[in-house]
């Protein structure tokens, strides 16, 4: 019988896993609330829905199960959307987070307060929804500090204190990017911050993905913290990289993802690993569907999607096959509006490139950098040392430059 997946989201980054689906040979029902989505013309029936719509999916899922189409797994595909997800898998019984886990990873103070509940090691924070407390707090914890929504996405609102005379302003930015207008604190971590992510199986954890994270434009975009890509392997010894990867794994536990996927945003601080976020989704940046496979061989999306659909995975599943180094960075442009863009066919035939792709056209507007929405592109490199998978990466990027108007 061949089965059928629900699968939200089908914008560029859910391509590849949407690709993956369909080489399963299963039936596809996609939804997205953007009728030109490019994952959707891969839909066998598609859903034209909000993706944070989760009631609104249940719905249209409904509507097909009604007409013989039955829907046997529910998957986000690189969209943050796990309440989503979690609306339309419960109500179906079909695996999946809880709805209450699906709150806890979408609520960024609910999830800090799990976490510290449960002793798993994360920065100091507070609730600064009362904005009367914002000082006090502020002083509490201590500066640098960082200010962010509760419940935004894509780094938006997310910014780096270092005076309290940064505060106020920044504040009614942070409010202002929460669809609940909630905003907290949280000490700021120093020490190398990792990408990880965790295929979970009935509570048993496979930490495939894991990255560096590449912060070198800090300086030039605080307050805003802009990631520019990550790559593998990681530089730290294997030492840290195992106590990270028995944080997150915790934490995934703490949370209750006892099914699916655990994304971990990790750093290693002079007291140990330490958790910044966990998200109980499939990674976008193309690191769940690109990324983690070129490093180790496991295509990551086929297994994840195997959880979705209640399969166990079996130790072939999440077999590393290979090592080799991979790197992602982020195209990196001066504001303004653009007139032409050349270099992109000589950029895709750097040795090493395996995906590279430029979200600006003629007429689009380069904005100063506040939020990961907003990176003009990427390429992803591969080669034989981490050295020069970031040097191929650099190299194709150099090579696109940009006519400006005016």
């Amino acid at each position: 019988m061949t089965k059928n997946i629900l699968i939200i989201g089908a914008g560029i980054e859910a391509c590849e896993g949407i690709k993956v689906a369909k080489s399963m040979g299963l039936g596809l029902a996609i939804a997205d609330g953007n009728p030109a989505a490019p994952g959707l013309a891969l839909a066998d029936w598609p859903i034209i829905e909000s993706t944070y719509d989760g009631a609104a999916i249940l719905s249209r899922t409904r509507e097909l199960q009604a007409v013989g189409i039955d829907i046997h797994g529910v998957i986000a595909m690189c969209a943050d959307v796990p309440l989503s997800a979690a609306t339309v898998s419960n109500a179906l019984n079909l695996p999946g987070l809880s709805l209450e886990s699906a709150f806890l990873v979408s609520d960024k103070l609910a999830m800090k307060n799990k976490l510290k509940a449960a002793g798993i090691p994360i920065p100091r924070f507070a609730d600064v929804t009362d904005k009367s407390m914002l000082i006090t707090q502020a002083n509490n914890i201590g500066f640098p500090l960082v200010i962010k929504p509760v419940d935004s996405r894509g780094a938006r609102g997310v910014q780096l204190i270092e005076t309290a005379m940064e505060l106020d302003q920044a504040w009614e930015l942070a409010a202002k990017e929460s669809p609940t207008s909630r905003v907290m604190l949280e000490e700021y971590l120093s020490g190398p911050q990792f990408s990880t992510e965790t295929l979970v199986d009935r509570g048993r954890c496979y930490t495939l993905g894991f990255a560096d994270r590449n912060y070198e434009w800090l300086a030039r975009t605080k307050p805003f913290i802009i990631e520019n890509g990550g790559d593998a392997p990681t530089g730290e010894s294997s030492l840290i990289k195992q106590e990270v990867i028995a944080t997150v794994e915790q934490a995934a536990c703490a949370l209750g993802i006892t099914q699916g996927v655990a994304k971990g945003d990790m750093v290693y601080t002079k007291e140990g690993a330490k958790v910044i976020e966990i998200a109980g989704r499939l990674s976008g940046g193309f690191f769940s569907t690109t990324q983690i496979p070129l490093a180790t061989g496991v295509n990551f999306i086929e297994k994840a999607i195997k959880l979705a659909l209640g399969e166990s995975l079996t130790e072939d599943d999440v077999r590393v096959t290979q090592q080799q180094a991979v790197a992602i960075r982020y195209l990196d442009l001066v504001p303004g509006k653009v007139r032409q863009i050349f270099g992109v066919k000589e950029a895709m035939t750097v040795p090493g490139i395996v995906m590279l792709n430029v979200f600006i056209q003629s007429g689009s507007t380069i904005y100063p950098l506040a939020n990961h929405t907003q990176r003009a592109g990427f390429a992803i490199a591969c080669a034989d040392t981490k050295q020069q998978a970031i040097l191929n990466a650099l190299t194709a990027l150099s090579k696109i430059t940009v006519d400006y108007e005016g």
